[in-house]
């Protein structure tokens, strides 16, 4: 790449819209008990290949404000992120900003359709602005957004897998 043309793909020039994707998955159970599933964060890391220690702060749970931590691995990189849920409908939608609601990095939602005798589950990713912590450039954004579907993809699968095992 060339300096001119890295230049011009400065992270100043980028708008975080185009950084996001959705992926979905049919996994065979009620629409509620995957709700139940994924909004209880502590067991996240059963399915994501990236978040592990993933807790509510002391009281809270899966309802609108709540916050909680949890700890995330890349390229044998560890980091922790404090997350705040943005909305809670049992059996229908849940969603968390990576950062809180008033300055959040990364939008997760979830969302559940009743599809057969089982649940159509889509799971989205969304940037919500830019931040020289997650790349500076076009290239560093679109490698994220790749591995983040990636993991979804792994996430959804191994969600439908347990489910189909328990």
């Amino acid at each position: 790449m060339s300096a001119i043309s890295s230049e011009h793909d400065r992270i100043e020039a980028l708008d975080a819209a185009g950084f996001t994707f959705t992926r979905r998955a049919w996994v065979d159970a009620p629409p509620t008990r995957v709700y139940d599933l994924v909004s209880d964060v502590s067991a996240i890391s059963r399915w994501s290949p990236n978040a592990t220690d993933v807790v509510f702060d002391q009281g809270a749970g899966p309802r609108v404000g709540a916050w909680f931590s949890g700890r995330n691995q890349k390229d044998g990189r560890q980091w922790t992120t404090r997350s705040q849920v943005v909305r809670a409908d049992p059996g229908e939608a849940f969603t968390f900003v990576v950062g809180g609601a008033e300055d959040g990095i990364v939008q997760w939602s979830w969302t559940f359709r009743p599809q057969g005798r089982g649940t159509l589950v889509e799971q989205s990713w969304q940037l919500l602005r830019l931040d020289p912590v997650l790349g500076t450039t076009r290239g560093d954004l679109d490698s994220l957004r790749d591995y983040m579907t990636n993991s979804v993809e792994a996430t959804l699968i191994s969600l439908a897998q347990w489910i189909a095992e328990e």
